[in-house]
């Protein structure tokens, strides 16, 4: 497993710079800039923009693990759907030209009086087209365990069972809905022949992140976990908080 660094919250003011050589000097290896936050990783890039945000992750060192969208696809309304996945679509774009692994994307919950059967078939339904768009640009989907109810794993279970498609999997989100009798197994065992990608944050809470780390090594995930934790911290003083933030990961994935 690798340390990697999403943006939303602990970074959110930090720009592009300033977020690379933080994370280098912690000796982290990954991020995932979430839209709408200082480092201007967006839509918007024209081709040298994005040409030389590729090239600071290369020179750096430092592995662009994901674009972490807002894209989420639980409407009713079709035409809403539809602009969702034309936008994720544009996102997988940006994540093959800046070289990103992958797009977060996310269920948001359900509308109002929604039937919950349909709502997850509709989410599967536009998550395969959004697959289809990743396989295209050499990028995968991770799709957030995320929205209440939706987050609940064995609807994002369903979700993915009605997607079925190669380049999409799950974002594991260390959510309080994963617990049952105080462990994580049963939630993990629905989804971890799926899990591409891991969010983590207060590493010292209750969360039982002992029993994730271990069963993250007994499935042999290689991949980042993410720390987004609650409170942004300036740019020049962060570095304290990410030294111990690593000694804690490096405790749990050695007990593991």
């Amino acid at each position: 497993m690798e340390l990697g660094l999403i943006t939303y919250n602990v970074a959110r003011d930090w720009d592009l710079p300033s977020i690379l050589n933080n994370v280098r000097q912690a000796g982290w290896q990954g991020v995932e800039l979430r839209t709408e936050h200082a480092h201007g990783v967006e839509l918007s890039l024209g081709t040298d923009q994005r040409r030389e945000v590729r090239r600071r992750f290369a020179d750096s060192g430092v592995a662009l693990w994901a674009l972490g969208t807002t894209c989420e696809y639980q409407s009713p309304d079709a035409a809403a759907v539809g602009a969702n996945v034309e936008q994720t679509k544009r996102w997988c774009q940006l994540a093959e030209d800046v070289g990103a692994f992958g797009v977060k994307v996310r269920p948001n919950g359900l509308p109002d009086d929604a039937d919950l059967p349909r709502t997850l078939e509709r989410i599967g339904h536009a998550l395969r087209e959004c697959g289809e768009a990743a396989e295209a640009h050499g990028v995968e989907i991770f799709v957030e365990v995320h929205g209440k109810t939706t987050q609940e794993p064995p609807n994002i279970r369903t979700i993915l069972d009605h997607c079925r498609h190669p380049k999409v999997g799950a974002c594991w989100n260390s959510n309080p809905t994963d617990l049952r009798e105080g462990s994580v197994r049963e939630s993990f065992g629905l989804l971890s022949p799926d899990i591409r990608s891991c969010h983590i944050n207060d590493l010292w809470s209750a969360y039982p992140y002992r029993e994730l780390f271990a069963l993250l090594s007994e499935h042999r995930y290689d991949r980042c976990t993410l720390c987004e934790v609650a409170t942004p911290l300036p740019a020049d003083s962060a570095l304290p908080f990410m030294h111990c933030y690593r000694k804690l990961w490096e405790e749990l994935q050695r007990s593991a």
